[in-house]
């Protein structure tokens, strides 16, 4: 389609007037088609099996004060009251591995800031309290939880190891007897760590268990000796890192960067790890407006940090696939929107970024806690990024696709193989428009599954017009498409689109 003004001689004026307003509605209204040939598309790379991942934090297996999710009245809300207190998160629920399991394969990270300072009781009767230079303890039984859990759902342990002043020799060094002995542990259980961060976000060592005056220098030497012990005792696991967060374009002199970090340790990991926030929550000093949440300032944030952890890739290990290890939409525990369907538009554009750009995993934090879950941390129900993250899975394949620079403003169109499908294209349109349709002109038939909310920071959402949610039998519902004959297909504003092409035939794809 394309808005153009008519001209009709012979008509009254102010007929000729009110067809004039009418285009203009319509215009304004319609964004105009964008021609895809699914046939044609070429493949730009692929990613990692186990692209779409999550975290549980180490503070949810031990259990301990995590982030308070927001009360159902904002102003009950206060800032200075961040944490609440919560048991060891049940890794036994039938409902949480059924869950987690639709997602598999993953790789489910257990880390996070309470992980630095977490000491393994390798004995059956755990101390009820942890020894000093530790805040809390992991007992035999709680990481027995975390091998059942990961072996039922068909998932891959990803983890980072204490550098608290409890883990150090007499001159302050990094100690690796805990990580020998939750390695020994794991393995006497048949179980199997797939890769390891040395610790998690050294930049922000000072408020994340380090030693005082923890800096790069001490870091470098310290992941030397965590380098030399993999290389012994875990040779099977892969080296991740630095798994920095917080870095900027112009790094100041103050504080730790990550140019600083990899300077003083030197090359030695077999993945590169970022983590990325595109913002900080309210419980941490944040005050940004949902309204910008479908705006391309918005969700361009993920690129802008991307770039400034490639050069870094690219300066000290070079050629080394990025996996980004802990993202969400705001840092603390999430926002006050990221339970909600519009968090939905940020989460799925920027798997489909990453993967263009060639982002090899994503672990989105978290699985089941606080406002930025996947899932209700009290349920386990899903909520709107779950059904999302079920829809990628069951829908983009490994291959990623060009969908070239033809789309339109407010409109975001990403393109991979099916999984399952030989010759199949998966498309993921996203319309962050508020007012404007869109629309995609195929020459092939499509199974459409489209998601959309009544309000979009509403908690339930819709497929095809269908509300998401676990049947009687707390299974997952069927997840109906619907069939589109080719030619347009109306992307509604404010809405996330889904197109399967089985007879695409594409090259790539077979």
């Amino acid at each position: 389609m394309r808005c153009t003004k008519r001209r009709e001689p012979g008509l009254a004026v102010i007929a000729m007037m009110i067809a004039l307003l009418i285009g203009a509605r319509s215009c304004a209204a319609y964004a105009g088609d964008v021609s895809i040939a699914p046939a044609e598309l070429k493949a730009i790379g692929t990613v990692d099996a186990r692209f779409q991942s999550y975290n549980i934090e180490m503070v949810e297996v031990t259990g301990g004060r995590f982030w308070k999710p927001y009360p159902p009245d904002a102003r009950a809300f206060d800032a200075r009251n961040r944490y609440s207190s919560r048991p060891p998160i049940d890794l036994a629920s039938a409902r949480l591995r059924r869950l987690a399991a639709a997602l598999s394969p993953a790789y489910m990270r257990v880390s996070g800031t309470w992980a630095n300072a977490t000491f393994f009781a390798d004995m059956e009767a755990p101390p009820a309290k942890p020894p000093v230079g530790f805040n809390s303890v992991l007992s035999r039984q709680q990481w027995r939880g975390v091998i059942d859990f990961v072996r039922a759902v068909g998932a891959e342990i990803v983890t980072s190891f204490a550098v608290s002043p409890g883990n150090r020799d007499s001159d302050g060094a990094w100690k690796p007897d805990q990580a020998q002995r939750l390695v020994d542990f794991t393995h006497s259980l048949g179980g199997h760590i797939a890769a390891a961060e040395f610790m998690n976000e050294p930049t922000l060592a000072a408020d994340s268990g380090a030693p005082p005056g923890y800096d790069a220098k001490t870091y470098g030497r310290d992941f030397g000796i965590f380098r030399a012990w993999m290389q012994r005792a875990a040779r099977e696991t892969l080296i991740v890192g630095p798994a920095s967060v917080g870095d900027t374009a112009s790094p100041t002199a103050s504080g730790i960067n990550t140019r600083d970090l990899l300077a003083a340790s030197g090359p030695g990991v077999d993945r590169f790890s970022y983590h990325h926030y595109n913002t900080i929550s309210p419980r941490c000093g944040g005050r940004d407006d949902p309204g910008q949440a479908l705006t391309e300032e918005w969700l361009s944030r993920t690129d802008a940090t991307l770039a400034i952890y490639r050069a870094l890739r690219d300066a000290f290990e070079p050629g080394k696939p990025i996996w980004l290890t802990e993202t969400a939409n705001a840092a603390c525990g999430g926002d006050r929107w990221d339970n909600t369907f519009l968090d939905t538009f940020r989460y799925l554009d920027q798997l489909g970024r990453l993967a263009r750009a060639g982002v090899q995993v994503v672990m989105h934090n978290t699985l089941a806690a606080s406002d930025y879950g996947l899932l209700d941390e009290k349920t386990f129900h899903p909520r709107s990024n779950y059904w999302a993250a079920l829809l990628w899975h069951r829908l983009m394949g490994t291959t990623v696709l060009d969908t070239g620079a033809a789309v339109a403003p407010g409109l975001h169109v990403y393109a991979h193989c099916h999984p399952a499908s030989r010759g199949a294209v998966t498309l993921l349109a996203i319309n962050v428009s508020h007012e404007a349709s869109h629309a995609l002109v195929l020459p092939l038939p499509a199974k459409r599954y489209t998601l959309r909310a009544a309000r979009l920071q509403g908690a339930s959402v819709q497929l095809n017009g269908r509300t998401l949610a676990l049947t009687a039998g707390d299974e997952l519902p069927d997840l109906i498409d619907l069939p589109t004959v080719a030619g347009t297909v109306r992307l509604a504003p404010a809405t996330i689109t889904f197109l399967v092409i089985p007879g695409a035939e594409n090259a790539a794809c077979r």
